[in-house]
């Protein structure tokens, strides 16, 4: 496991949890030798993250369309930046970069990216693994509501094992290192 796609909010959110997860993961990114692969943004838990890892020495790797430089602030001290044409070209060379995902909290983007991952680790065309970073406890709904797609038939269990969950990045990294042997693309 050599690159991380870090999904995360262009907002910090309420709670001050969010902001040092993700200094914190990125500090962890940069001094683990992973590279960080994220939206190329500069507000917001995508700004600290990616700006931690800078400062720990890390590379940093981000993707944004060409369309959302004016509006996500686009980062100017990346180690590389990709434009892409558009959304869609974005998510695919977030995916074909890394070689694990990560969702800090973050809203409805965030949301999307995450679940496309994860909806094609079910689906089998990919073996990398998908994680949540449970800050201050942001995902605790929404690990409810799947629960509940379980429960009422919607997914298997299976799925919700592809899965890795964890309130702190130490405990994550470590995890997904667990996990990295699952990897093909």
């Amino acid at each position: 496991m050599k690159n991380i796609c870090v999904f995360a909010g262009a907002g910090a959110g309420r709670l001050p949890e969010y902001s040092a997860a993700a200094a914190e993961l990125g500090r962890l990114l940069a001094v683990n030798s992973l590279t960080l692969v994220y939206g190329g943004g500069s507000t917001g838990l995508m700004g600290v993250v990616a700006d931690a890892a800078l400062a720990a020495g890390g590379e940093v790797i981000g993707v944004i369309p060409k369309s959302l430089t004016g509006i996500e602030v686009d980062h100017k001290g990346l180690s590389r930046m990709i434009v892409t044409a558009d959304m869609h070209e974005r998510k695919a060379e977030m995916h074909r970069l890394s070689d694990a995902f990560v969702a800090l909290p973050g809203g409805v983007g965030t949301f999307d990216e995450l679940f496309e991952a994860l909806c094609w680790a079910q689906l089998g065309f990919h073996k990398k693994p998908c994680a949540l970073l449970n800050a201050g406890g942001y995902y605790d709904p929404l690990l409810r509501l799947m629960r509940n797609a379980v429960d009422e038939g919607f997914t298997d269990k299976k799925t919700l094992g592809l899965l890795i969950t964890a309130p702190a990045p130490g405990e994550l990294l470590a995890a997904l290192r667990g996990k990295s042997g699952r990897r093909k693309t």
